[in-house]
C-alpha cells in the first residue's frame, strides 16, 4: 500500500512538472498568425529620400512594409530588406494603384497605415510654365494622393488606422520660380485637413508631415526632366532666376538626411496621440520662415477689414489655440 502510494505521489510530481514546463514555454504562433499579428504600412515612393529612410525605420521597428516603387531595380534593392515587400506602384496609373490593393489584401495582414510620400518638382515662372507640365506635377503630388488614398480607404477604415500626408513648409510658404510645386502642396494641406474631419467618424487619424529642406533625389530628378524637356523658355522674362535655379545644388547633399521626417511619420502611425501636422524642418531658420509666413498671413487676413480683431483679441486666440493643443 505504501509503494502503490509513493508511486502514485511520484506520477503526480512529474505531471506537474511537465505542466510547469509547458506554460513556461514561449508561445509560438504560426507564420501566417505572426504575419497577421504584424501592423502593415504601404508607403508610396518608397525608393529614395524619405520614402526609403521611412521604410528603413520601420521595418528594423519590426513593422512589415509595402514599398511602393515603380523601377525594378528599385524594387529589388527594396526586397532585399527584412520585413518589405516591394509594390510596383507608380501614383498616377489606376490600374497599378488597383493591383497593390489586391496585394495587400491577400498579404492577408490588412492594413494599419497609408504613408502618401511620392512627389515630384518642377519649377518656373507661372506665366510662362507650360500647362502640361503643370498637370503633370498635379497628377502625381496631388491626384496621385487622391487616387491611392480612395483606392486604400477601406482597407484602413477596417482596421481604424491611419493615413499620412507628405505635404511640405512649401504648403506654407511661396517663392518666385516655386510656384507650380507650392500650388500642389497648398492643395496637399487642403485635402488633408478635410480628410482629417472626414475621416474621423470611423475612429481614422489623418495627419500632415511638412518637411523643410532635407537630403533626397527630387532637386536632381527635377533639373534632369527640366533639361530634358527644355522647359525654360528662350524668351524668358526670367533669365536671372532661371539661373539662379540653375546654379543651385542638384543633389541636395548639403543638407541633412530625412531621419527626423521618418521618425515624425512613424510617430503619427503609431503613437496613443498623434498631431495633426508635423513640420519638421532642420533648423530654427527654416522654422521662422514657416511660421514667420503664417502669422503674417494672419495679420494681412485681419488687417483693414470691417470685421478685424484687435491685438489683444488676436493674442487670446493664440494662447486658446495653445492650451487646446496641449
Amino acid at each position: 500500500m505504501r509503494m502503490i502510494r509513493t508511486t502514485q505521489i511520484l506520477f503526480c510530481a512529474v505531471c506537474i512538472a511537465a505542466f510547469l514546463l509547458f506554460v513556461s514555454l514561449p508561445v509560438t504562433a504560426d507564420s501566417h498568425e505572426q504575419e497577421s499579428a504584424q501592423k502593415a504600412v504601404l508607403i508610396t515612393g518608397a525608393s529614395s529620400g524619405i520614402g526609403r529612410r521611412t521604410t528603413e525605420l520601420l521595418a528594423s521597428k519590426g513593422y512589415f512594409v509595402y514599398a511602393g516603387a515603380r523601377k525594378q531595380n528599385d524594387m529589388d534593392a527594396l526586397n532585399a530588406l527584412d520585413n518589405v515587400q516591394a509594390v510596383r506602384l507608380d501614383v498616377t496609373v489606376q490600374e497599378e494603384v488597383d493591383a497593390a490593393v489586391e496585394t495587400v489584401r491577400k498579404g492577408g495582414r490588412g492594413l494599419h497605415g497609408l504613408v502618401n510620400n511620392a512627389g515630384v518638382f518642377t519649377g518656373g515662372p507661372l506665366i510662362e510654365t507650360d500647362i502640361g507640365e503643370l498637370q503633370w506635377l498635379f497628377d502625381v503630388n496631388v491626384y496621385g494622393v487622391y487616387r491611392v488614398t480612395q483606392a486604400f480607404a477601406p482597407l484602413i477604415i477596417e482596421s481604424k488606422g491611419r493615413i499620412i500626408n507628405i505635404s511640405s513648409i512649401s504648403g506654407v510658404l511661396d517663392w518666385p520660380m516655386g510656384g507650380p510645386y507650392s500650388m500642389s502642396k497648398h492643395a496637399v494641406e487642403a485635402y488633408n485637413d478635410t480628410l482629417a474631419l472626414e475621416m474621423a467618424r470611423f475612429d481614422v487619424n489623418v495627419s500632415a508631415v511638412e518637411p523643410g529642406n532635407y537630403k533626397s533625389d527630387i532637386s536632381a530628378t527635377a533639373r534632369a526632366r527640366m533639361a530634358e524637356k527644355g522647359l525654360q523658355n528662350k524668351d524668358t522674362k526670367y533669365a536671372d532666376e532661371w539661373a539662379g535655379m540653375s546654379d543651385s545644388p542638384a543633389d541636395r547633399s548639403q543638407h541633412k538626411e530625412p531621419d527626423e521626417v521618418a521618425e515624425a511619420i512613424k510617430h503619427a502611425l503609431f503613437s496613443e496621440n498623434p498631431k495633426p501636422r508635423y513640420m519638421v524642418v532642420p533648423n530654427q531658420e527654416e522654422a521662422g520662415w514657416t511660421i514667420g509666413e503664417l502669422v503674417k498671413e494672419l495679420v494681412e487676413w485681419n488687417e483693414r477689414q470691417p470685421y478685424s480683431y484687435s491685438r489683444e483679441q488676436l493674442m487670446g486666440m493664440i494662447d486658446a489655440a495653445m492650451t487646446a493643443s496641449d
